[in-house]
Order: structure tokens, then C-alpha cells, then sequence
């Protein structure tokens, strides 16, 4: 057999093996082999074989030297091919990203896999009717090969959780792998500590970017060894071969978090839905705010739909919304004077506080007044952000140095620097001197990416003896803090201005989420939202109205043409020559004019556009949107790009969420 091949690491260009005569393995087209280049031994992917040698090769071939171990999933292979159909890219690119944690080959032998005992005994909650009925739904279909899209919409606090892990149990008890997905490693640890504790004994296992290869390697033996386990991680995960696989569990479904930040940006959640339904599988998407999307998909695709409309303990809080705007002799403009009486409260009850301002930092930017210059990043175009030990941090690049004492455009004194805005370093500072005896801690990107002191911040809310939490988004889901009665948020409208479609949706359900960390162990909790202006999203608040929203925003997108309603893609361009990257982007999109015309495709095409955001570690990029009524009018219009044409690097995103 001979066969062609692509190395992982190096070349480009396919070159061409022979396979050994005594090498009795079937079909290898999609497999990972060892092959010699030069002096070395290295993996390479098969993307071709042949009975016959080629009549156009006249040299002599090399032999492989060996196959790599690959978990016997059948349904892997076509499942990576429509995905990268899908996002148009290459099989190569997901085998590459598998292959980082198969190269480490003295670790695999040296690990000895447990023997692990799995027993049928569900755990000791007693499941409400409402959990019952999702898991009396879902549970026949595990192991029946059968694709069944469920949305469980539980508020928070309604135990949803409870719902996933008995659906894990009996997914064990048919020697079936199940997958948590959750939108952010911080979140995945959580998860996984507090399923080790509930399920003893059970096979739990992470796998993300928090793991030891030690670790990695644990689950790829398992893998191998077809070892039913519950598996949890944010992006990786999915792009596992898994065996066994019996059910996917997508837990915060409505997170942006699910979209990878780096190009190509695979969405997760929607890689999860594609595998579930190649691989004939349930799979359940819980939140307590479901995306817009997911919401089309029962109205339109007849998913199961399950709603956990009450609590497991406690009561859902009170809302109330105050402008930021009235002046009414506060002590500071940030905390208004129903905000502090709260907080006082709460300190006296030696109840919890959270305080959300979805903004890290001390100041969004520094600016002179004598001659407005604002502190920017040089490689990235942006301002700076001023951190409270007097340091000026890009956030893109991560660029920093300390504020100068004097201007550098005008020279003036740095006593005429003007400190905008506010991030959650400045809120500590403000609480701290309002709340002296109050112990204050923060949790945003600068402290939950330093694992021991996050895991040390988690254990203190738990214990209470944290008595006020500043943070951004990383607190507004998934975390259970029995103490906590209040929320504060800050400047509730911040984001509604931002320019993407679903700025609304994502603004609500990081309130809903945040409000919900209130009142999770208490009859009596409250909730205090901040604002600059009054907008109709304040009036969906309340958990129980969230889906009269739904209502209200497919609406508009429905008048716009906009997801879920119509198909949505982005072409992104990127140089490090902005002259050139403007050009060619001009040039693409002439060229997608003229090729819609000549064929007459139902496409509309919005710019090149300049994002907010346009130089990134010096970096520039321009980005083209795509809409249609069907998703195959834009991988039409796609394929016929042709890269070789342009020195810009171009990446096609479907469904951009940010």
C-alpha cells in the first residue's frame, strides 16, 4: 500500500510513504502515522492511499515507521470533516491541536490506569418533579443511538446541576462517556471538585488548559482503554475521539465564552450540537438566560424544551433599578446612596456582598488636560488601563509600564492627569475607604488566572469570611455562594452601546446571571442595578420574564435579518501593513460584489468595516459581514475566495458573537 501524507509539525506539501507489506491494519485514510523525514521520526496524518504506486513517482518511497495509538471512535473522523467544512478549515488543524497531548509518549507508559468500580446508585438529592421529568425524558435514550437536542431553562439556583448528575450516573451505569462542557476553565475546576465530592468514587476527569500533561495523558489512556468516565473541559474536549461517548452536557449554553477568542474561532456549543447529532446522541443545553438562538431552534426545530421554575432553597431576590444620573449628595459618584445602606446592612448581618462592574483595572484611560493627550498602546489601538499600583496595562497585548510623572506630548505635571472612568481595582479602592473593616476581595482576569489564590477566594465566600467580592463576569455564573444577599451593579448600561447585534442579549444575561447569585440559601435577598439611562432591558429583570424578552428581541431580528432569524458570517482580514490590509479588503469585497451578480446569489455584504478594536500587537484588520437567508449562499460565496490572491491573512468566522 502506499499512501500520501501530511506532517503535523513542518512541511506543507503532502509527501508520499509506502506501507509494509506485514502492516495488516485495514484502511489508514485519517489515521496519524510516524514517518521519517530527513534524520527524524515524526507524526503525520494519512489523507490519501493507493493499491498501486503512482506511475508519476519515479523514487524510491521510505516505509512508516509505525501507527499512532487512536481511540476507536467511529464517528470521529467524518465529525472533524464537517466541522472543518463547516468553519473552513482543514482536518489537519483539529488533529494538530489532539496531537499536543499525544507527544509525550514516556508519560503514557509509565501511567497505570485505575481500576475503577462503578455503581448504578444514583445520588442521595431527591430530584423535584420538575428534574424528574427531564431525566425520565432523557434517560431511555442514552445508548439508544438516537440525536435528541433538549434545552433545560432553570432559573438560578433551580438545580441544574442535580438534572446533569443523574444523567451522568446513568450514563456510567451503561458504560457510556459523558461530556461537560462549561464556558471557562475557572468554571470547569469548580465543576469538577464539586462532582468529585457529590459522586465519590465516580471516574471525573478534566481535560482544558488548567490540566498537567500528566493529567491529559490520564484521560487519553482512558480513552484508549474505552473506559466509561464524566469528562469535563471548555474547549478541548470536544475535539477528543471518545469511544463511548453517551451524552454531551453544554452547561451556560448562552456564554459567548463558547466561541474561541483566537482564529479559527470554533464555537464550541456548536461543535457539541454537530457532534451529537453525527454521533446519534443526547445532549442538553442548560442556562438559566438560553441564548436567542437556542430559543429559535425549539420554536422552529421542535427541540425538547424543559423550564426548573423554582429554586432548590432560598427565594429569588428583589430588583430595583436606580439612576446614576440624579444627584442625590452620595459620597461617591459610583455608589449611590441605596447601594451604601445596602451594603451597611448586609456587613451588619454579617450577610455577603457582590459588587459587578464588568471592568477590570482602576481607570479606563489617562488623559491630560492641559493638552488631551490619552495614554495609548503602541501596538495595539487602544488606551491604556490604569491599574492601582500606578501601572498603565494594555488588555490586548498586555504591554505595561508605570505612569510617567509628567506628559509626554506637553511635559506638563502629572497632577494634570485626568484618571476616566472606573474598573473593579478602583471599586476595592472606593469600598475600602467607605467600609474600613470590611474585608474586600476581587475577582476578575488579573486574579482567577493565579489558580491557588482563586481557589483560596472561593473557599473564603464559601466560609463568609470574605465580606464584599468586586468582579466582572467571571462571578456571574456557575458559583454557589450560600451567603451572599445582595448584588450591586455598577453601571449596568455599559456594554448596551457596544457595535454587535446581540449587545442587548448579552447585557441582559449578565445581570440575570449575576442577580442570581443573591438569595441562593435565604428568604430575603436583593438585587440593585445601576444606571446611566433607562432602557426597555430593565424591564426583563425579573428570572420568570426572561423569555418574554425572547419575544421582544426576535422582533428586531427578525426586521434586520439577523441571527436566528438569517445566516451570519465574518471574513476578517488581517496585515501588519494597514495601507495594505485596507486595499485588499476593498479588493475582496469588489470581487464578492461581482461574483454575487454573475450568479445571482441572495447575499448582502456589510463593509469593509474598521472594528473598534483594529490593531492588535501591531496587527491591523478589517472585517466583512455576511448575510443570507441560507448558511450555503455564504460557503458559496466563500469558497470561491481565493487566499493565494492576498498577502492579508483572511479567517471566515460563522456565527461571530463578538
Amino acid at each position: 500500500m502506499f499512501i500520501r501524507v501530511r506532517l503535523l509539525n513542518g512541511l506543507p506539501e503532502p509527501l508520499w510513504y509506502c506501507v509494509p507489506f506485514h502492516y495488516d491494519v485495514g484502511s489508514l485514510s485519517g489515521l496519524i502515522v510516524q514517518v521519517p523525514v530527513r534524520n527524524r521520526i515524526v507524526p503525520a496524518l494519512v489523507i490519501d492511499e493507493y493499491s498501486t504506486k503512482p506511475s508519476n513517482l519515479s523514487f524510491e518511497l521510505k516505509e512508516i515507521h509505525g501507527l499512532e495509538p487512536l481511540p476507536a471512535d467511529e464517528h470521529y473522523l467524518s465529525f472533524l470533516k464537517k466541522l472543518g467544512e463547516y468553519y473552513h478549515i482543514e482536518t489537519l488543524h483539529f488533529i494538530k491541536r489532539i496531537h499536543q497531548f499525544l507527544i509525550n509518549k514516556k508519560e503514557d507508559a509509565l501511567l497505570i490506569t485505575p481500576e475503577i468500580k462503578i455503581h448504578s446508585t444514583h445520588s442521595s438529592v431527591t430530584l423535584t418533579d420538575e428534574q424528574q421529568q427531564v431525566c425520565i425524558s432523557i434517560t431511555p435514550h442514552i445508548g439508544k443511538n438516537l440525536y435528541l437536542p433538549t434545552v433545560l431553562h432553570g432559573i438560578t439556583g433551580s438545580g441544574k446541576t442535580e438534572v446533569y448528575k443523574h444523567l451522568f450516573l446513568d450514563a456510567l451505569s451503561k458504560n457510556k462517556t459523558s461530556l461537560l462542557l462549561l464556558p471557562e476553565v475557572t468554571l470547569a475546576i469548580a465543576f469538577e471538585n464539586r462532582l468529585k465530592q457529590e459522586l465519590p468514587g465516580m471516574p471525573i476527569y478534566g481535560f482544558h488548559s488548567g490540566k498537567t500533561p500528566k493529567e491529559k495523558n490520564a484521560v487519553w489512556t482512558h480513552l484508549n482503554n474505552k473506559t466509561a468516565m464524566i469528562l469535563i473541559g471548555v474547549h478541548l474536549p470536544i475535539l477528543l475521539p471518545i469511544p463511548n461517548l453517551g451524552v454531551i452536557v453544554v452547561d451556560e449554553e448562552h456564554e459567548v465564552g463558547y466561541q474561541e477568542k483566537k482564529h479559527p474561532k470554533i464555537n464550541s456549543k456548536e461543535a457539541a450540537i454537530m457532534r451529537a447529532q453525527e454521533t446519534n446522541i443526547p445532549i442538553i443545553l442548560g442556562s438559566a438566560t438560553p441564548s436567542i438562538s437556542t430559543l429559535y431552534n425549539v420554536k422552529s426545530k421542535k427541540w425538547a424544551f424543559f423550564q426548573l421554575k423554582k429554586r432548590f432553597a432560598g427565594t429569588l431576590p428583589t430588583v430595583q433599578v436606580v439612576s446614576l444620573t440624579e444627584n442625590k449628595n452620595r459620597k461617591t459618584f459610583w455608589i449611590s446612596k441605596e447601594l451604601e445602606t445596602a451594603i451597611k446592612d448586609r456587613l451588619e448581618k454579617k450577610e455577603q456582598t457582590i459588587i459587578f462592574i464588568n471592568r477590570r483595572g482602576f481607570s479606563f484611560f489617562v488623559q491630560c488636560k492641559s493638552c488631551t493627550f490619552i495614554f495609548s498602546c503602541a501596538h495595539c489601538s487602544v488606551s491604556l488601563t490604569l491599574h492601582d499600583d500606578n501601572r498603565l496595562v494594555c488588555h490586548y497585548c498586555g504591554t505595561s509600564h508605570h505612569l510617567p510623572s509628567s506628559c509626554p506630548s506637553c511635559k506638563d505635571n502629572a497632577d494634570n492627569f485626568l484618571k476616566k472612568g472606573i474598573g473593579t481595582q478602583k471599586v476595592v479602592t472606593i469600598l475600602q475607604k467607605m467600609f474600613p473593616n470590611a474585608n474586600i476581595a476581587r475577582a476578575d482576569l488579573d486574579t482567577t488566572t493565579k489558580k491557588k489564590a482563586w481557589q483560596q477566594t472561593i473557599t473564603d465566600m464559601t466560609n463568609n469570611t470574605i465580606n464584599i467580592l468586586v468582579g466582572t463576569q467571571t462571578i456571574t455564573k456557575g458559583f454557589h455562594f450560600p451567603h451572599v444577599t445582595l448584588v450591586g451593579v455598577l453601571w449596568a448600561d455599559l456594554h448596551l452601546g457596544f457595535p454587535v447585534y446581540n449587545a442587548a442579549e448579552t447585557a441582559l444575561q449578565q445581570l440575570i446571571q449575576v442577580s442570581g447569585r443573591a438569595g441562593r440559601n435565604h428568604e430575603q435577598s436583593s438585587v440593585i442595578i445601576q444606571a446611566m439611562a433607562d432602557h426597555e432591558l430593565f424591564h426583563y429583570l425579573n428570572e420568570i420574564d426572561y423569555l418574554k424578552f425572547y419575544q421582544s428581541e426576535i422582533e428586531i431580528r427578525t426586521e434586520l435579518n439577523y441571527p436566528p432569524i438569517g445566516r451570519f458570517a465574518e471574513l476578517e482580514l488581517k496585515h501588519a501593513n494597514e495601507t495594505k490590509v485596507e486595499h485588499e479588503a476593498h479588493y475582496l469585497i469588489n470581487h464578492l460584489y461581482t461574483y454575487i451578480k454573475n450568479n445571482t446569489l441572495d447575499v448582502t455584504i456589510l463593509g469593509p468595516a474598521k472594528p473598534p478594536v483594529s490593531k492588535i500587537k501591531s496587527i491591523h484588520s478589517r472585517k466583512i459581514y455576511i448575510k443570507a437567508q441560507e448558511f450555503s449562499y455564504i460557503i458559496k460565496l466563500c469558497k470561491q475566495i481565493d487566499k493565494k490572491n492576498y498577502s492579508s491573512s483572511i479567517y471566515f468566522t460563522p456565527n461571530p458573537l463578538t
